[in-house]
């Protein structure tokens, strides 16, 4: 079964879902910010991946959420709808596509459980290299109560 990585506020499984349109967001162009970060960061080496915006659901989230998740076999990275508000920064939703676009470049490590590790040393320092980096996890610390049903 393909296994997909997640960016998550707290580790949790997700389902397979039907994929939807690569359509621009209310307040969010998740092609314009990958494409930016692809030419940026990565030389433009991610090539045909579809940035799509995940369902959005009747009721929020109550005990964590998946900002993102990459299918590497598909070439999919799934944003989710959330983040497409007016009080979330863009500056933020670039952190969370840069964090899955290293998915694709940084290879997972093995473990002896037969487990992966996937936020590997190597990965956490590209990460961190990310220019707001320290802003961007300090922003969703400050502000991860937003999203959740209260």
């Amino acid at each position: 079964m393909p296994r997909r990585k997640r960016f998550v506020s707290s580790p949790a499984s997700t389902k397979a879902r039907p994929l939807l349109a690569e359509l621009p967001g209310r307040y969010f162009d998740l092609r314009a910010i990958f494409n930016k970060l692809n030419a940026k960061y990565f030389g433009n080496s991610l090539r045909r991946y579809r940035i799509i915006w995940g369902r959005r659901r009747r009721q929020r989230p109550r005990l964590y959420l998946t900002f993102a998740t990459i299918q590497e076999e598909d070439r999919v990275i799934r944003v989710h709808p959330l983040l497409d508000a007016a009080f979330v920064p863009r500056w933020f939703l670039e952190y969370v596509l840069y964090h899955e676009m290293l998915h694709a470049k940084v290879p997972d490590e093995p473990l002896p459980s037969g487990r992966r590790r996937v936020h590997t040393a190597r990965f956490r320092e590209l990460e961190r290299r990310f220019p707001l980096y320290t802003r961007a996890r300090r922003w969703e610390a400050e502000n991860l109560r937003r999203f959740f049903r209260r």
